[in-house]
């Protein structure tokens, strides 16, 4: 069954390609099996798996609290921008919601989707109708609407 998540990730690849946004979002809990499976995903169509807590804490280091704030939509997109691909894989994004940063991590990575394809991990949950990442109450959660998103639930073999 694990074998099938990677498979699902690219028909939904084929399915945004024509989209406003080309974003497709992996979610599920911590030690789930997303690394795992954008690792497959990337093997498959020969492209890099990127960190983007890394590259944008990298990228930001010398930057003020302020600065970063303001300089994270321009660092994603140069970021994206730099990949040779039509489709780039993130993982690791928790840096999106990091409340310093002041930033929508849903609406970062539309806006880095529209010229590109996203595959990005999402450390979270899909609950009835809504994505969510972190606790009601955590200063880190947030909620959307599915409906318009393309999502895909990747659960570990013991979680089935």
């Amino acid at each position: 069954m694990m074998d099938a998540i990677p498979d699902l990730v690219l028909n939904k690849i084929e399915e945004v390609k024509d989209l406003y946004h080309r974003l497709v979002l992996l979610v599920a809990p911590t030690k789930s099996g997303k690394t795992a499976t954008l690792r497959a995903v990337g093997a498959r169509v020969g492209i890099p798996l990127i960190n983007l807590n890394l590259e944008l804490s990298q990228a930001m280091l010398e930057l003020t609290r302020r600065q970063r704030a303001l300089q994270l939509p321009r660092l994603l997109d140069t970021l994206v921008r730099n990949t040779d691909q039509d489709i780039v894989l993130f993982d690791n994004t928790e840096i999106l919601f990091d409340t310093t940063l002041k930033q929508d991590p849903l609406r970062s990575l539309q806006a880095v989707s529209r010229n590109k394809t996203i595959v990005a991990s999402w450390n979270g949950s899909v609950e009835g109708e809504h994505l969510v990442y972190a606790s009601p109450g955590h200063p880190e959660y947030r909620s959307y609407l599915v409906r318009d998103l393309m999502v895909v639930p990747a659960y570990k073999k013991d979680h089935e």
